[in-house]
């Protein structure tokens, strides 16, 4: 019988969290849905994923609605430190769905030529409410970054869809690809 080699060597990826309604937590005092606690942490670790070292670094705690140039900047800049110093074999992006197609684009053009896959994802409702999507397209976007070819991509719903495609379609909640 032939014996199966493990590797030791870990899958390296980097989540830049940004905000979003994923990262949503509900303010009793103030009545509504705040940015002010963490999440990402938690999500990740309701997830086994044995060979992979993840790094979150926080970017910002932004809803998409709120964010301007200067944020994709930001976002843009973070993407590529990490990228540049070869400290990711991939990175992932936690973004509010709003405007994730807008950040996404900003990301393929700014990080071409692409040696990484940048994968972004979100949730339609946020980790710490009940239905949520959050895991799913989390873990998803875990996948996909260990399987696509260098670029940019938003994953969500079981899609994979490059950054020049995607489009959100707030009628059935996900995100489409404009070429179908």
């Amino acid at each position: 019988m032939a014996e199966i080699s493990q590797s030791n060597a870990l899958f390296r990826l980097t989540l830049l969290a940004t905000g979003g309604t994923i990262e949503k937590t509900y303010d009793a005092h103030a009545g509504a849905l705040t940015l002010d606690v963490p999440v990402i942490e938690d999500l990740l670790d309701t997830l086994w994923h044995p060979d992979i070292a993840i790094q979150v670094s926080r970017v910002m705690a932004c809803d998409s609605l709120d964010m301007d140039d200067d944020d994709r900047r930001q976002i843009l800049e973070a993407a590529r430190e990490i990228i540049d110093a070869d400290a990711a074999d991939a990175v992932i992006v936690t973004h509010g769905t709003d405007t994730l197609p807008d950040t996404a684009r900003v990301l393929a053009r700014g990080l071409s030529p692409h040696r990484v896959p940048v994968v972004l994802t979100g949730a339609m409702r946020p980790y710490r409410v009940a239905e949520s999507d959050a895991r799913q397209n989390v873990a998803q976007a875990i996948m996909a970054a260990r399987i696509a070819a260098p670029g940019v991509y938003g994953v969500c719903h079981g899609r994979m869809i490059a950054a020049e495609h995607i489009a959100k379609d707030a009628a059935r909640l996900t995100f489409v690809d404009t070429r179908r």
